[in-house]
């Protein structure tokens, strides 16, 4: 009997090591092949990753869950610097910017930054680079953070929601955030995914997050999925987004209080983050929102439509009076 246990041990721990073997060395494989592309700049105690470009009125890109700052440096940031300074920001505990709380990094827990945690940590980096009244612009995940920005200070031009998380929504989000999102799930399924997670499960991923469209040709090569895939990155990105709607009912209720110009760009195709629970009711409940409604598209309007994008970007500027 004895024997038996201890042979069940040591094959526990065998396939422990193993798996966290391959994990990390993907991680290191993932650094090497996409490092930081900018600087890193000190909140507290917390690095931040920052990466500026261009001259003009201050933009400030927060990008979705699963992702990171490479998101916008892809395309978007670019196309915005010749008449924006453009700054994009990894959100904590994804791509190069630490978790905000010792709490936040343990393998063990649920807990996580909210969205107005990230809000304020992420204006503290932007303080630190000089922007001044910037439009907030938020994809996916960072809609709700740009909302939290505009629900805890005062000194923004405008925010710019893209396919943005505004709403509480039916349901749960399913088993991979449900399982990952959890204790028992981030420290014994993360690793697991982290290591042998196929190339395979990262493309059709992707398919489906831009579908009805297509990635654009390169996409995958610079945004660098793989960083997602780390077990930290993956560990903040489930417990951000499986306890992210009671926090979202909470923020939508005051979402009254916000009084600078508000844009809009939704996808009626987007079933990622759905245009009827999301984007189409914020009309309703912030005085002088605008919704633009693409037809037909998905979820990345950043990619498949920019001109709609910056378009939206350019009337915010003009609603604050900044061009």
């Amino acid at each position: 009997m004895k024997t038996a246990l201890f042979v069940l041990l040591a094959l526990i721990v065998m396939i422990g090591a193993t798996v966290q073997y391959f994990a990390l060395k993907r991680e290191r494989d993932a650094a090497a092949a996409f490092p930081p592309t900018g600087q890193m700049v000190d909140v507290g105690g917390v690095s931040v990753h920052a990466e500026q470009v261009g001259n003009g009125p201050d933009v400030v890109l927060i990008h979705g869950a699963s992702g990171s700052l490479r998101e916008y440096t892809f395309a978007l940031a670019g196309l915005l610097a010749d008449r924006y300074r453009v700054t994009t920001l990894d959100r904590p505990g994804l791509g190069w910017t630490e978790q905000i709380s010792p709490e936040h990094k343990r393998v063990w827990t649920t807990a996580h930054a909210s969205p107005r945690e990230q809000a304020r940590l992420l204006k503290g980096a932007a303080d630190q680079l000089g922007v001044e009244n910037p439009i907030v612009v938020g994809h996916s995940f960072g809609g709700i953070v740009a909302l939290a920005w505009a629900l805890e200070f005062d000194d923004l031009a405008a925010i710019v929601s893209i396919a943005g998380v505004a709403n509480p929504w039916p349901g749960d989000l399913g088993w991979f955030y449900t399982v990952n999102g959890s204790a028992w799930g981030s420290a014994l399924v993360v690793p697991l995914i982290s290591a042998f997670a196929p190339k395979t499960i990262v493309d059709e991923t992707v398919a489906s997050i831009f579908e009805p469209q297509t990635a654009p040709d390169g996409y995958l090569g610079h945004v660098g999925p793989a960083l997602t895939l780390r077990r930290a990155s993956m560990r903040s990105n489930a417990r951000q987004v499986n306890w992210l709607r009671p926090q979202v009912v909470d923020m939508s209720a005051q979402y009254g209080d916000i009084s600078v110009p508000v844009e809009i760009v939704h996808g009626d195709a987007d079933t990622i983050v759905p245009l009827q629970v999301h984007s189409a009711k914020l009309p309703d409940q912030i005085a002088g929102a605008n919704l633009t409604v693409l037809q037909g598209v998905g979820h990345m309007p950043h990619h498949t439509n920019p001109d709609e994008v910056i378009a939206a970007i350019d009337r915010a500027a003009d609603r604050a009076g900044l061009r």
